[in-house]
């Protein structure tokens, strides 16, 4: 008993010390993103009951008065049932904004049943536009928060102090990655290697600049020490069922955050489910699903978006059809042979961005490519035109593969459509590429261009095509008009 009664204390103790201890940027962060939320909502409703009842307010429209002011009061508490707050999903991925929409059709279909069991008559068109409206201005709200959240963390605000565990090979990825990309929120502060590494004469003082502070065993112990919010366990055969399950036990008390990498990389979303089978949460992997509904589904998105795009910025292309014209000799489109799915070819189309001449001179300039694989890139290369370095910054150029699109060669959203002599030096992994129409934009292009590296490029489009969805392909294509405005990475 004495046993047990020292370890509710200290548990008792450390959660007081919590208690005490002023609010992390994370609370603030929730209480703005909750009178962003209300304000949203009471926006949204003052617009829908001035559209809806315009002129003076009467009695009769009184109860919606009442109305406008009870949906926010509404619309945050289902927000929080929804677990919309939850500082997991602060900052990163979509799961946010799900959750958000998930409550604008809880609140909407909550309001549409009371009303019907009640039989209160409710005039449809304030809450069609009431609460459609109110959601949509708490995505944009959150949006922009998550923007601001992301420039405080680029100067390394806002970060969660993690504890990485596991071998050295995987530590030094994951610091170099989450170095790379720091609107993640998660700053490497201390590391945890195998007793060999961590302790004697083969002993390790750093990792990529971060301390080594113990062994497998002390992870728990250097969490508290350096007060960290998360542990982030790699994968290693040392940390196996048992010794997961007794560092959990051991930093709960402290409400410090265990994240578990697995060994399978680059697989997301909804192919991820965890299932027991005889007591064991088991990982189970569904396949990609490259054929069937969604396909047709992606395809029809395709053609009917290419279609609208090609309407829309059709005076676009003529202007840009004239600047090229005018600025010198020369066709006004670049046709040039590429490798859809399957390994069929295809013409794709683009503006002429380079002098006639351009693959002519192709093998004098092999030495000067930038690139460290089977790309051909300078970043100052010069077969290329005054406009057509413009026309590049900006993606331009790749404006008329619209009719790629539209054709049924290529897709909105894909892997970079590759040269035929780019194929020939695959290997065995890289095929993957082409079980998938290419893309006019893709994880490529939102994520640095022609920056990448061969293996990086590689691996992007691998993992679109283990994890394409339709909803991934519209999250790429919001992505990209940050990525063309940027202009980086284009040359």
């Amino acid at each position: 008993m004495a046993v047990v009664d020292k370890v509710q204390a200290e548990s008792s103790i450390r959660h007081e010390q919590r208690r005490a201890q002023p609010q992390s940027w994370s609370g603030s962060y929730r209480r703005v993103a909750g009178w962003l939320d209300f304000l949203s909502m009471l926006m949204a409703g003052v617009i829908a009951f001035v559209l809806r009842f315009p002129g003076v307010p009467t009695e009769l429209n009184a109860p919606y008065m009442a109305l406008t002011v009870a949906l926010p009061m509404l619309w945050v508490p289902t927000l929080v049932l929804c677990r919309a707050y939850q500082p997991r999903y602060i900052g990163v991925g979509y799961e946010e904004f799900h959750r958000v929409l998930r409550a604008g059709f809880i609140l909407t279909a909550a309001v549409a049943i009371v009303a019907y069991a009640t039989k209160t008559e409710v005039a449809r068109g304030y809450v069609v536009m009431a609460l459609p409206l109110g959601t949509f201005l708490a995505l944009v709200a959150r949006y922009r928060l998550r923007k601001w959240l992301h420039k405080r963390r680029w100067n390394g605000e806002c970060m969660r102090r993690v504890v990485a565990v596991g071998h050295r090979t995987s530590v030094v990825d994951l610091i170099r990655l989450l170095r790379k990309k720091r609107y993640h929120g998660m700053d490497i502060a201390a590391v945890c290697l195998p007793p060999a590494l961590a302790s004697g004469d083969d002993a390790v003082a750093e990792v990529e600049g971060v301390p080594v502070l113990g062994d497998f065993s002390q992870a728990a112990a250097v969490a508290d020490r350096i007060g960290a919010d998360s542990v982030a366990v790699l994968a290693c055969p040392e940390m196996d069922g048992v010794a997961l399950r007794r560092l959990a036990w051991q930093i709960e008390r402290n409400d410090v955050e265990l994240v578990v990498a697995p060994a399978l990389m680059d697989v997301t979303g909804p192919r991820i489910s965890i299932r027991p089978v005889a007591g064991l949460p088991l990982l189970h992997v569904e396949h990609p699903e490259l054929d069937g509904g969604r396909k047709i589904l992606k395809g029809l998105f395709d053609r009917i978006a290419a279609l609208a795009g090609l309407v829309a910025l059709s005076p676009l292309l003529a202007l840009v059809a004239i600047l090229i014209k005018f600025s010198g000799d020369g066709p006004v489109m670049f046709r040039q042979t590429r490798v859809g799915r399957g390994g069929r070819e295809f013409t794709v189309l683009k503006f002429r961005t380079m002098v006639q001449d351009a693959e002519a001179r192709r093998v004098e300039l092999l030495a000067a490519n930038d690139n460290d694989g089977v790309l051909f890139k300078i970043r100052e290369d010069p077969r290329i035109t005054r406009v057509g370095r413009w026309l590049r910054r900006y993606s331009l150029d790749e404006l008329p593969q619209l009719f790629n699109v539209l054709r049924g060669e290529m897709s909105l959203v894909g892997p970079r459509p590759p040269l035929p002599e780019e194929v020939a030096q695959y290997g065995g992994d890289v095929y993957r590429r082409l079980v998938v129409k290419p893309g006019l934009t893709g994880l490529w292009q939102v994520s640095g261009r022609s920056d990448l590296s061969w293996e990086e490029s590689v691996r992007l489009d691998l993992r679109y095509v283990d994890n394409w969805t339709l909803v991934l392909d519209l999250q790429i294509m919001w992505k990209t008009w940050s990525a063309v405005f940027r202009g980086s990475g284009a040359y």
